[in-house]
């Protein structure tokens, strides 16, 4: 089948596969960026907020960490806290994978490219989290194996850096393949794209459980000292990332036109009833053992429920989350849920928002809380804390819309091109 150009719709003549893919990435560069003008205000909205939370940083450079709320008592904070929400957002991706090839779902390999960008996204935060944590960034290189003068394959830190990396890499080949085939007109070559998405399926659960690991494995921090913690994660992770590409499926139908099969999203609805439900269970679990039978995990606990000594910082969040996770299943549950609707919509905007508290604030600060010593050092995210992360998200979200315009304009030229044709 010739392939045509969105432009004048004249057939590109074969090249040489190294010389025609940079001609491709630079013709999806420009339409990726081409736009009306509610598109243009939102890329404006974004890179502005990007470019305050860059210069947040960069003050945070030059002054230190001290302009943070983060103390040695409190050393981890809404940095770490984001970077632990995106890498479930991330491996949340996969959950559109495994349907479309595990179980061979027609409908769903027509979307599944759309996980592979919102992966591809949330992983770009997550490495962005990790950056503006370090009080010198410049020598992140020490956390690559072989290279640095960290203590690998021991590191469980160094193992997240190879897994994030790696799922990065092979969604980017996932996605930039499929989409340049498509460009082309061609069929894509199985051998070239499907051993990726089998192994993007173990990496995807591999990142979530490399992390959790490089919490549960310290041993000074009884609060994360769970087996559950692993499979909360990937629970969790199953729940924010197939509830964000929901709505992101919803909004390339109101901005783009492009309509997705309402199957895909039906069938990542009953994967977030399952995994939600076992999230609670395995949350009820935790909490039974946290309050029942007492022991250092429950000076945590206690601060974090309800309050110690006079101190009730993360109270109102975790509250907050368990109330919003509990309403957006109820949500998810109801028929209405199956239809496109308003109440779709509110249950994934509850359960993602009560996820990020509850993975965020509601774990990764409680850890540090009491202290080692038995002091009570409350945190809460500094204004410069709150400027970085915000750049972070919307340097996310203006990846995800250039990738998500690309994908966009290169299905909207192959129907058009499949419609000529058919007359």
């Amino acid at each position: 089948m010739s392939s045509i150009t969105a432009q004048n719709q004249t057939p590109i003549e074969p090249a040489d596969p190294v010389r025609s893919y940079p001609r491709f990435l630079w013709w999806g560069l420009g339409e990726a960026t081409n736009g009306g003008l509610g598109f243009y205000v939102w890329m404006f909205v974004l890179t502005a907020i990007s470019l305050v939370g860059a210069n947040a940083w960069a003050n945070q450079v030059a002054d230190g960490m001290i302009v943070t709320n983060m103390t040695d008592h409190v050393s981890w904070g809404l940095y770490i806290a984001n970077f632990t929400f995106c890498v479930g957002l991330a491996a949340g991706g996969v959950m559109m994978v495994i349907p479309a090839y595990l179980y061979d779902d027609e409908e769903m390999h027509k979307v599944v490219i759309i996980g592979e960008a919102v992966a591809v996204a949330a992983i770009v935060m997550c490495t962005l989290s990790v950056v503006v944590d370090l009080g010198r960034p410049d020598r992140f290189w020490h956390l690559i194996p072989f290279i640095g003068r960290v203590n690998w394959p021991v590191s469980m830190l160094t193992w997240d850096v190879i897994v994030l990396n790696g799922y990065l890499l092979i969604n980017l080949h996932i996605v930039g393949y499929l989409l340049y085939m498509r460009y082309l007109g061609r069929k894509p070559n199985p051998k070239w794209y499907v051993p990726f998405v089998f192994l993007s399926i173990i990496w995807a659960i591999s990142i979530h459980t490399v992390t959790a690991f490089l919490y549960c494995g310290l041993g000074g921090r009884p609060f994360w000292n769970t087996a559950l913690l692993a499979p909360r994660f990937l629970a969790s992770a199953f729940v924010s990332g197939p509830a964000f590409i929901i709505l992101v499926m919803r909004i390339l139908r109101i901005t783009t036109g492009y309509a997705a099969p309402p199957g895909p999203a039906r069938t990542l609805i009953q994967i977030i009833r399952v995994a939600m439900t076992i999230n609670l269970v395995m949350l009820a679990s935790e909490l039974f053992t946290l309050f029942y039978t007492g022991g250092a995990h429950g000076a945590s606990a206690n601060y974090l429920f309800f309050g110690s000594h006079g101190h009730y910082g993360l109270v109102p969040w975790i509250w907050t989350a368990i109330v919003f996770n509990l309403v957006g299943t109820a949500l998810f549950f109801m028929p209405a849920a199956l239809e496109r609707g308003n109440i779709r919509i509110v249950a994934c905007v509850l359960c993602i928002v009560g996820i990020w508290i509850e993975k965020g604030m509601g774990l990764i600060i409680p850890g540090f809380i009491p202290s080692t010593l038995h002091e009570i050092v409350e945190y809460s995210p500094s204004l410069v804390e709150w400027k970085v992360t915000g750049g972070i998200w919307a340097f996310g979200f203006l990846l995800l819309t250039v990738l998500l315009k690309l994908i966009a304009t290169v299905f909207a030229q192959e129907q058009s091109i499949a419609e000529t044709e058919r007359l």
